[in-house]
């Protein structure tokens, strides 16, 4: 049975700790704000570039182009290139495993040999200590990055894909769905395959609409590598987001399991405290009644 000084001492403890996991909730919840903000207006620049490359795909194949861009350009799958994004730090409930765990199974599934370009430091450990071969690593990009921050992930997968080092990327990241869900996603990158125009069910004006300078052709060119780099970009975003919103969740249940600790503590320290006295005044009552006797 514990004493009473030790008793409080955990209580100090625990209160301490709720008000570090409470402060840290605040400052997550800021975060989380603008975060939101940043990943939701980005979304529709982000819908608008894939609804309209896809037109511009439509319009060239019924141009009868068949030079394809080499970013378009399916080869066979002899090696391939996984862009895994993950926190740099941790307190965020199981994001970071559960996109850990995403990114070794979707390595254990493939048939081609595979590395890894991380971004984050929490994947960087991850499969650094799993063994994987990892090309490059990108950390501390901040909690809001700027498409500058990024542009040398995109870079460097571009150059592999160009230089015929990976015929296949793919993109692993946290979609943010709401505060309370944030759901590991993996996409293809490379080679793109923009959807059919409208395939989404929305309406979307005839890529015979617009003409195009100097010409679709060139257009394309142009707009394929900032294709790229807007979905890494868009996928920093989403993760950021992620973060966020799971770390103010984590903290808010480590201050109210905390506050429960302290309440479950107190109620010990009186029992305690109360078998104590009840000791004592048996002892006083015991020693009393001797003395009387004698």
């Amino acid at each position: 049975m514990p004493s009473t000084r030790q008793i409080r001492q955990r209580i100090r403890s625990v209160r301490s700790t709720a008000r570090i996991t409470n402060a840290m909730q605040m400052i997550a919840a800021a975060k989380m704000r603008r975060a939101q903000q940043r990943v939701l207006a980005s979304r529709p620049y982000s819908t608008k570039l894939v609804e309209f490359l896809g037109g511009l795909v439509e319009r060239q194949s019924s141009a009868g182009v068949q030079d394809l861009h080499p970013l378009m350009e399916v080869r066979e799958a002899r090696n391939a290139s996984v862009i895994l994004v993950t926190p740099d730090r941790g307190l965020c409930g199981g994001l970071n495993a559960n996109l850990n765990r995403t990114g070794a199974r979707f390595a254990l599934e493939q048939e081609a040999p595979l590395s890894f370009v991380t971004v984050g430091k929490k994947g960087r450990d991850f499969m650094s200590r799993s063994g994987r071969e990892i090309r490059a690593e990108f950390m501390n990009l901040g909690d809001f990055p700027e498409p500058l921050d990024v542009l040398p992930v995109s870079t460097v997968i571009l150059q592999d894909y160009t230089s015929g080092q990976v015929d296949r990327v793919y993109l692993i990241y946290a979609e943010f769905v709401n505060t309370a869900v944030q759901r590991p996603v993996v996409r293809q990158l490379l080679p793109i395959q923009p959807p059919p125009a409208g395939d989404d069910g929305v309406a979307v004006s005839s890529s015979s609409d617009f003409d195009y300078e100097p010409d679709a052709e060139q257009v394309l060119s142009s707009l394929l590598p900032r294709y790229v780099e807007m979905q890494v970009y868009q996928a920093v975003l989403e993760n950021a987001a992620s973060e966020q919103s799971a770390r103010m969740v984590a903290m808010s249940s480590a201050t109210d399991a905390a506050n429960e600790m302290v309440e479950d503590l107190t109620l010990a320290y009186n029992k305690v405290r109360q078998e104590t006295i009840t000791n004592e005044l048996l002892d006083l009552v015991g020693g009393v009644a001797a003395l009387e006797k004698s």
